[in-house]
């Protein structure tokens, strides 16, 4: 059974601490191995979009930018990422590295994803549909509004 997850009151402001690291449960045979993630149970909200970043090239970093509402949950289900997450005064970083192994990343967190091994996929489960009007990709300006 998954942690709970439960976001603050208020949705707009997370925090580091309101990340949550949620692991599944691996179900399986002799056959092999199963996670499952469901929208409104494993995920605080319904999924309206799913992608994955793979064939990234040693020594490269991808994010770099912060959404303003929009909510995530990202699992690496190949391979390894290190995950850092910013909410303007405290960071952590997070070894993306089991495939049950899932995170928030909720609005106003600055993410960076580095150190991805030549098989990793990052899978990234969102509540909305791409807007790049969302989107924060300058970092002093993501510090101002997310210390406001």
């Amino acid at each position: 059974m998954p942690i709970p997850i439960h976001w603050r009151d208020d949705p707009m402001r997370a925090s580091i601490e309101d990340q949550k690291i949620v692991v599944l449960p691996i179900l399986g045979d002799a056959r092999g191995s199963l996670c499952v993630i469901e929208g409104e149970r494993d995920t605080p909200f319904p999924i309206a979009r799913v992608y994955y970043i793979f064939g990234t090239e040693a020594g490269v970093a991808r994010g770099f930018h912060a959404h303003r509402t929009l909510r995530q949950v990202a699992v690496c289900v190949r391979g390894s990422c290190s995950m850092m997450l910013d909410d303007g005064r405290v960071q952590r970083t997070i070894a993306m590295d089991r495939p049950d192994l899932t995170v928030e990343i909720g609005p106003m967190i600055w993410h960076e994803m580095s150190d991805f091994s030549d098989d990793a996929v990052l899978m990234v489960l969102a509540d909305q549909p791409y807007e790049e009007t969302d989107y924060i990709r300058d970092r002093a300006r993501f510090v101002e509004a997310a210390t406001a």
